[in-house]
């Protein structure tokens, strides 16, 4: 059983497991509103983990690529023009920091 608060229009406006003093009705965990309440609230929790851990994987990717360019696995010209300019401006903004080891916190263990 769920505890739901609608809008004017009828839409549902806010869902919870434990009653609220703004609560306006009941529904039980199986009715279609609930599911497409939850369902819309999984995807938009996943969506802004996803968001919130792309810088951390955008630095990860720079290292991996630069990894493979110094070990010879790949050549940055094998990559597409406007990867190889990205990837010239993320190089050239991190050697003016001090280079990679300037961009490890003291909490972080390393890069990889």
């Amino acid at each position: 059983m769920f505890y739901v608060q609608r809008d004017a229009q009828g839409q549902l406006l806010r869902v919870e497991a434990q009653a609220y003093a703004e609560a306006t009705e009941t529904l039980p965990a199986d009715h279609p509103e609930i599911k497409d309440w939850l369902a819309e609230r999984k995807l938009a929790s996943n969506l802004k983990r996803l968001k919130q851990s792309d810088p951390e994987m955008i630095r990860v990717l720079d290292d991996l690529i630069q990894v493979l360019i110094d070990k010879g696995v790949i050549r940055v010209t094998d990559l597409p023009a406007a990867a190889q300019a990205k990837l010239m401006d993320r190089s050239q903004a991190r050697e003016a920091l001090g280079g990679l080891s300037q961009l490890v916190g003291e909490d972080e263990d390393g890069l990889i």
